[in-house]
């Protein structure tokens, strides 16, 4: 992975780690100052209970791609270590996904006379899932990879005392 390219990356992922905060911030002071109307609208305390849990569940992912990243620039991506952070975004990706489901059904409640709107969040949440699912087989990937690695290096040692 080239200089440019990870510096750019990581770039990204502390300006989002930075979004992620203020937006937590902002979502406790408004959960601590605010209260949630009373003409029956949609309540937005839980809404802003899943939105600080929602940052958390990005800032686990970024965690981990800041993690992963430093072991590609280490070379030392190919071993054990690395599915700690993969698993990482996995759990996070799904979290995720949980989380948005929960705000699909406190949002159906409102949305009887129009239920398309429920039906297309549903299906944003399982296309959430469905990228956890393609993380999941890229971790398959990077098992294929560990193995052939452990492999490479034990016929290494083999061809080693040959000669």
């Amino acid at each position: 992975m080239g200089k440019l390219a990870v510096r750019a990356l990581r770039a990204v992922l502390v300006v989002v780690l930075a979004g992620t905060v203020f937006v937590q911030a902002l979502m406790v002071w408004v959960l601590v100052s605010a209260s949630d109307p009373e003409d029956g609208s949609l309540p937005l305390t839980p809404l802003r209970v899943i939105t600080i849990l929602g940052m958390v569940s990005v800032q686990v992912a970024l965690v981990c791609v800041w993690r992963l990243v430093t072991m590609v620039q280490r070379g030392t991506v190919f071993s054990q270590a690395a599915f700690r952070y993969v698993d990482g975004v996995i759990g996070a990706i799904v979290a995720a996904a949980l989380l948005w489901f929960a705000v699909t059904v406190l949002n159906a409640p409102g949305q009887r006379a129009d239920p398309g709107v429920t039906v297309i969040m549903g299906g944003v949440g399982v296309a959430i899932l469905g990228v956890a699912l393609i993380v999941l087989v890229l971790r398959m990937l990077l098992a294929q990879a560990v193995a052939r690695d452990v492999e490479a290096s034990q016929m290494q040692a083999e061809l080693d005392e040959v000669i």
